[in-house]
């Protein structure tokens, strides 16, 4: 092969030697013109020896809504997103991804921040800019302005950027001095572009921009091809935001929008916008009277109700139970602790800037707990432990409290003060293996019970270029994480490695839940863990009789029991299994003198057979305590009249089914303590 050629291996596992700097555009027109239309940006890894061609998902990617996949560096030899218009200049796996690509999508999120970005500058040439990723939902772009925008600014801003697509500029990447860079934006008094270059790059570099007609960016990209490929788009809100999150400095305005590749999946997506509205937990647990939030006491702080307190305490019963049965014994630890204690730990110099400030008292400085596993630690460290005494398994549902700034909480889903489904394991490393596999066992359970079917898998590791971030030793590591990658293997699960998302102390599983409206909640997480066992001097006898170092598994399920209710109330829109419903079964009787007494006894039978009931003894008509049961997602309701007492009966109204005709009490009776037994979800 020439020196000026190179080899391109495509998904079908085929070959092609084509000119060095062909582009990926180039590939895709030689195959077909119509899939050259219809590519959308290009994936690219280097071709090695081993390389299979197998058409797999990209891993190891920066997410995107980071600074870091916006200007930082890709890593050499790594998967990573081109340009259709990038020339080739190595030996490379190619994937050409089209329309229906996730991948895809964020690309043209991330071009429609730029082609929203033109906007603003031509109307509001004064606006300075700071960065405009792609999220999960759409894009946002924080500027800086010292008028704010206004809801017609916002429709302006729209209105524009139809005509920028209109002129369907291209995407083009084009390279410059670092230093080049800095003083043309110095000139402009573009501050944030200013801090980005000198936070990605550094002298002697490269950097890239981006233009689009007369508008220019620095950016990493990739784009899509033109501006003409944004067609779908919408502005949908503005927000304040301060400069590097920091209060003392200049406040932003951030301005968000959504984008499509048709104009389909934009109503589709601002329909489910909709229901995930007439999901929203915060409103249905104040519709429900499930749990508060009180000014007075403070923001993130949960106040549970009673009809809310009920369905924790089924929720925490079941887990203590399903420890117990398990092999975990259950502890509890203080809700503070001394200072020396988190700086033993490393949270202290790892994690201090998400715990609360120390607390002097008369013989040292404390803290609040931001986690247990200290606690659990200085348990299984106060007595002598032997090899026959592993694994030793504790459990706690603990209130911890991890400082969160104000604008960052959202009802139960990100709060200060939560209650952690807490597990640590000690063990001898010829246990770890299966204990892994059992705390994964226990979480597939958790989430089947509760009624999710589909889950995601990720493998947080340490990101070797961030070494300073992470406790332990390269080698230590790497150990861990290879266990944890054979686990996840052996079980035949999919999952994705991510960089840089591991605990300081060691590399996780995380497993995130898939709701019924398809959204990903980060709940359970099961972590490997050999440096707090050093740093604590933890120790075992061996069958040598030597002293050796257990091993430490953390795991939680919930994850925490605020934001697994906060998920479940989403997940069911209020609407219970009857086994969580706060209260199962609503009693209406059509006279309330008449027939009061037939309730009082049907109440009292269901409550001896362990059902949640309430009876509606006011002086209303029938229909409007059938419609108030009905607005409280009562899965039961139960109508009592003349017929009903003198046959010991009910008739019997099931949500979302209505009327279900008549039954006897003993048979009712039957049905729903056989419901509640077997976890149901339906009625």
């Amino acid at each position: 092969m020439s020196i000026e050629q190179i080899r391109v291996q495509l998904p079908d596992g085929s070959v092609r030697e084509v000119p060095r700097g062909t582009t990926p555009f180039e590939i895709a027109n030689g195959i077909s013109p119509r899939l050259a239309a219809a590519v959308v940006v290009a994936r690219v890894k280097p071709l090695t020896s081993d390389a299979t061609g197998d058409d797999t998902a990209l891993t190891g990617e920066s997410d995107a809504t980071s600074e870091d996949a916006m200007y930082g560096a890709g890593a050499s030899g790594e998967e990573r997103l081109v340009d259709l218009a990038a020339p080739l200049t190595e030996d490379v796996q190619l994937w050409l991804l089209k329309e229906h690509d996730e991948a895809a999508l964020k690309v043209l999120r991330h071009s429609a921040a730029h082609v929203m970005a033109t906007a603003i500058l031509e109307l509001f040439p004064e606006t300075k800019l700071g960065h405009g990723p792609a999220t999960d939902n759409g894009f946002f772009y924080d500027v800086y302005r010292a008028t704010p925008f206004t809801e017609a600014d916002l429709a302006a801003i729209e209105a524009r950027m139809a005509e920028v697509v209109a002129r369907d500029d291209k995407f083009v990447r084009v390279e410059e001095p670092r230093e080049e860079g800095l003083k043309d934006y110095k000139n402009l008094g573009e501050f944030m572009k200013i801090y980005f270059i000198e936070k990605f790059t550094k002298p002697g570099d490269e950097i890239s921009l981006y233009n689009n007609g007369a508008f220019t960016d620095f950016c990493r990209g990739p784009h899509v091809p033109s501006t003409g490929r944004v067609k779908a788009f919408k502005v949908t809100s503005i927000a304040g935001a301060y400069w590097l999150g920091d209060e003392k400095n200049q406040q932003l305005q951030r301005i968000y929008g959504t984008a499509f590749f048709n104009g389909k999946d934009l109503d589709a997506h601002f329909k489910r916008l909709e229901e995930i509205k007439a999901r929203d937990h915060r409103v249905l647990g104040k519709q429900l009277d499930l749990f508060s939030i009180q000014e007075v006491a403070g923001a993130g702080l949960i106040f549970w109700h009673p009809r809310g307190g009920l369905v924790r305490k089924v929720m925490e019963d079941w887990m203590r139970e399903e420890c117990i049965r398990r092999g975990y014994d259950m502890v509890f630890t203080p809700h503070i602790m001394r200072r020396e204690l988190w700086q033993i730990s490393g949270h202290e110099g790892y994690y201090a800037d998400n715990m609360y400030p120390p607390m002097e008292l008369d013989d040292a400085e404390y803290r609040l707990k931001p986690m247990n596993c200290p606690g659990h630690i200085l348990i299984y460290k106060s007595s002598p432990r032997s090899y026959r005494d592993l694994p030793q398994r504790y459990a706690e549902l603990g209130n911890v409290y991890r400082y969160e700034r104000s604008g960052t909480m959202h009802g139960l889903l990100r709060v200060r003060g939560f209650t952690q489904d807490d597990a640590h394991i000690f063990c001898a490393p010829n246990q770890i293996v299966s204990e892994i596999e059992g705390c994964l066992d226990f979480a597939e359970a958790v989430l089947k019970t509760f009624g999710f079917h589909e889950y995601r898998v990720e493998l947080s590791m340490r990101d070797p270029k961030k070494a300073g971030d992470f406790v332990g030793n390269a080698a230590d590591w790497e150990h861990a994480e290879s266990v944890l990658k054979d686990v996840l293997t052996k079980r035949g699960v999919q999952f994705k490695s991510i960089l840089g998302e591991g605990a300081f102390y060691g590399p996780k599983i995380d497993i995130k839940l898939v709701d019924v409206l398809g959204r990903l909640w980060q709940l359970s997480t099961v972590q490997f863990d050999f440096n707090l066992p050093a740093r604590f001097k933890l120790e075992y006898k061996g069958e040598d009789g030597e002293l050796h170092q257990p091993v430490m598994v953390h795991r939680a399920l919930f994850g925490s029991v605020e934001r697994f209710f906060g998920v479940l109330i989403e997940h069911y829109a209020g609407a219970f299994p009857l086994w969580l419903a706060p209260v199962q079964v609503g009693l209406v009787p059509i006279s309330s003198e008449k027939h009061m007494n037939y309730a009082e006894h049907v109440k009292a039978t269901l409550e001896a057979a362990g059902l949640r009931v309430e009876l509606d003894a006011r002086n209303e008509k029938m229909n409007a305590k059938i419609r108030d049961f009905g607005l409280q997602k009562v899965p039961f309701i139960l109508i009592l009249g003349d017929k009903e007492s003198t046959t010991n009966s009910v008739s019997v109204r099931t949500r979302g089914k209505g009327d279900q005709g008549s039954a006897t009490l003993e048979e009712f009776v039957a049905r729903a303590k056989g419901l509640v037994a077997a976890h149901a979800m339906e009625l």
